[in-house]
């Protein structure tokens, strides 16, 4: 009988503009993050970091870091327990080797070569400094020059390094113009306001830990692994992340060694990181060089496009950013080339960064169509419009291309493109600053993993909704319990919803965009099954007004069920769980991403931006002064959260553009300016307008609920639309990112 229970799709709070459920806890102090909790006896540990990248320790000063007053223990390579698996050792493609004190060697600077633990902070930072280690220093490779280059096997998670389709060199050849450029992005460090923070307890074999977490159960899973104890002896808490980007998709090395400390010293151990500290062992964004050949014919079409990466990994493990693949999702040239090569640097490993690939590639990629465009004498928004892919490119599966090109127009007619004038440096503001305008395509691949989740009514109307999701700022607390609340037929305020707790289902991973769509569809799941379970008690009950309704189903809908040929008859869910003596009924669902779907559509998230810069004449100090993006991504849970992710995109590419680069110092392989001060990202006063589309698209195929994902996408259109609008600005084409006064040399 369940296939005749009928759900409104989109009801009371699928759509509306809801407010965050957790925003009074944030502001008001009361939510807790991992550090916030300071269980008794609680000891506190600091690591203690390399200051050189290659070589090994040759000596500590053990005996003044434990003579110090409050030192309670100071782990080393030398008395280090052992663990059950080798922290080198990598259990699947979301798994990189990790430093756990295994040996004396340094393999990057600010890699943890001790632990401190003390009865204080201080105790433990001094005995920290203390331990004044010396070094044997080993020559180090800072830069994508001057080593060995070679072939990975694989860039990203799996995908190959050299894809292709059609001839490019004989398109390029063929070609009645054509441009060659390359460009060259910086490593970026993860900076969340929230460090990565532990709290650990012991109570025999079985850990409770406090830290934040994009991925619970990959948390439990290697937690288990290299403590030798069971999954269900490792509970894992995280209800709040202060951002994450992916750094915190998987747990790191020094979260790690804090579970260690609490294990070896037997009292709860809390460890967080310094800032300088998240430079190294928490993941970063690679560098890259990219060099990209065009060529079109004469009315403007594409005949080809080549792309070459070379990018970086560390010494030790692999993870190669994948920049090449947005070059395969937007432009439809008949003929695509694309390969990456790597050196190794003596560099913590890379990992996934907010729009791993997608961000570093389209920056290149659309500044590269902006220079095709330029040499043809032709409009950028009018070249696009001509070359835009309805198809997929690499595997001719279509995708929802037609709302790109909805995007394109509601985006400039909202910025006023029309008039926009081709030439370079025509355009000065009341005061004299040069202003430009640039554009660039958003698109992100419409990602789904597996999850599960639990959903609960209750005797008294109210309902519980379960899983275990991750929200790092997104808004996951209450965008996942708006689809539960209608999933179930329940207001919002009716729903109490849990989350960000080992012990709850499976949510998979929040990453990739992904986690709205694979969570929600699970919690959907799990609420259409409990409505149908309570119907299902309902119409087989002869007191009950929906009895024998089973052909004709019913509907719902704010804490009922009403017969779907007649709503006049309908019963309360507190009436039917009373009559049957239940207080409670429980449903499960699962949410997972159709095969047959995947194999016949290339789902993706489109966009376009557009940007306004003002470029001083005489200084070369570049501003953003205004940027509009216009983005469909499917069915939009709720558009005040939506918003807000595509604004914190969009400032990202600001970011990327003009302000963001890890300095590299290439004697000593160390991060220069590893703090917040140094490490330039926007402030408010570099972003005074932004503006968000939300344009409407309803894509059937990518799941049931027509979810897509919108954390990443404002990223991939902005850096390009900036970096665009300063050649329009200036009339000079920086390749080398962020762009840099000195770059711009306008006399």
């Amino acid at each position: 009988m369940a296939e005749s229970v009928i759900q409104l799709r989109h009801g009371s709070s699928i759509g509306q503009p809801l407010t965050r459920r957790d925003g009074p806890l944030k502001v008001t102090g009361a939510a807790t993050y991992a550090a916030d909790n300071n269980p008794p006896g609680l000891l506190h540990a600091v690591l203690a970091v390399s200051t050189i990248a290659r070589g090994c320790v040759a000596a500590l000063d053990l005996a003044a870091a434990k003579a110090h007053p409050g030192v309670v223990e100071v782990i080393t390579p030398a008395n280090r327990p052992a663990l059950a698996m080798d922290p080198d050792e990598k259990a699947g493609p979301f798994s990189f080797r990790q430093e756990l004190l295994q040996n004396d060697r340094v393999r990057y600077a600010g890699q943890p070569i001790a632990v401190v633990v003390a009865e204080t902070l201080e105790a433990a930072t001094e005995g920290a400094r203390l331990l004044a280690p010396r070094y044997e220093a080993e020559a180090v490779q800072a830069g994508l020059d001057g080593a060995d280059v070679f072939t990975p096997a694989a860039i990203g998670v799996g995908n190959a390094p050299n894809m292709q389709h059609g001839d490019a060199e004989a398109g390029l050849a063929a070609a009645e113009a054509g441009i060659s450029a390359t460009y060259d992005t910086p490593a970026q460090y993860h900076n969340a306001m929230e460090p990565h923070a532990v709290v650990a307890a012991w109570d025999g074999d079985r850990v409770t830990v406090d830290t934040p977490s994009q991925g619970l159960a990959f948390a439990v899973m290697r937690i288990a692994g290299i403590f030798g104890i069971p999954p269900e002896n490792v509970h894992v808490r995280s209800p709040f992340l202060g951002g994450g980007f992916g750094s915190k998709g998987l747990i790191s090395g020094p979260q790690l060694l804090g579970i260690l400390a609490a294990r070896m010293v037997g009292r709860p151990v809390k460890l967080v990181l310094s800032r300088p500290q998240m430079y190294g062992p928490v993941g970063h964004r690679a560098p890259t060089r990219q060099t990209f050949r065009m060529g079109t014919d004469s009315k403007g079409a594409l005949t080809a496009i080549a792309h070459h990466v070379r990018t970086a990994s560390s010494r030790y493990d692999d993870f190669f950013e994948p920049a090449v693949g947005v070059t395969h999702t937007l432009y439809a040239a008949p003929a695509i080339e694309t390969t990456t090569d790597a050196v190794r640097l003596d560099t913590g490993t890379p990992t996934f960064m907010r729009a791993p690939g997608e961000a570093s590639g389209s920056i290149a990629l659309e500044s590269a169509i902006d220079e095709m465009a330029e040499a043809l004498g032709m409009d950028p928004l009018e070249f696009r419009l001509r070359n835009y892919a309805e198809v997929d490119p690499a595997s001719g599966r279509p995708f929802s291309s037609k709302a790109l090109r909805e995007c394109y127009a509601q985006g400039a007619a909202a910025f006023g493109w029309e008039g926009r004038p081709l030439a370079p440096r025509s355009m000065r503001d009341e005061n004299g600053l040069l202003v430009g305008w640039g554009m660039g395509t958003a698109t992100f691949p419409a990602l789904m993993f597996g999850a599960q989740a639990r959903a609960v009514l209750r005797r008294d109307g109210s309902g519980v909704a379960e899983t275990g999701a991750h929200d790092m700022g997104q808004g996951a607390w209450t965008a996942l319990a708006q689809i539960a609340a209608d999933s179930m037929g329940l207001d919002i305020d009716r729903i109490e919803f849990r989350a960000g707790d080992s012990k709850l289902p499976d949510a998979g991973i929040a990453g990739g965009s992904a986690h709205t769509a694979t969570a929600g569809s699970a919690l959907r799941s799990a609420g259409e099954d409990v409505v149908a379970k309570l119907a299902e008690l309902a119409m087989a009950d002869e007191r009950s007004p929906l009895f024998g309704a089973g052909n004709a189903g019913v509907i719902a809908r704010n804490g009922r069920l009403l017969r779907r040929d007649d709503e006049a008859r309908s019963e309360s869910y507190a009436d039917i769980l009373a009559r049957a003596g239940l207080d409670e009924i429980e449903g499960k669902g699962r949410g997972a991403m159709d095969p047959a779907a995947q194999e016949h559509y290339s789902m993706h998230s489109h966009g376009a931006v557009f940007a306004e810069v003002k470029v001083d004449p005489e200084l070369g100090q570049v501003r953003a002064t205004r940027l509009v993006g216009a983005f469909a991504a499917g069915t939009v849970i709720n558009p005040r959260l939506v918003r807000s992710q595509y604004y914190g995109g969009m400032i990202w590419g600001v970011s990327f553009a003009l302000h963001e680069a890890a300095v590299m110092d290439p004697r000593s392989g160390r991060v220069m300016n590893a703090n917040l001060a140094e490490y330039h990202i926007p402030v408010n006063a570099d972003v005074p307008s932004v503006e968000a589309i939300l344009v409407e698209e309803h894509d059937p195929h990518v799941n049931a609920l027509g979810i897509k994902g919108v954390g990443e996408i404002g990223i991939t259109g902005s850096a390009g639309a900036v970096a665009n609008a300063v050649w329009h600005a200036t009339g000079v084409r920086v390749r080398r990112f962020p762009i840099a006064i000195e770059a711009l040399a306008l006399g």
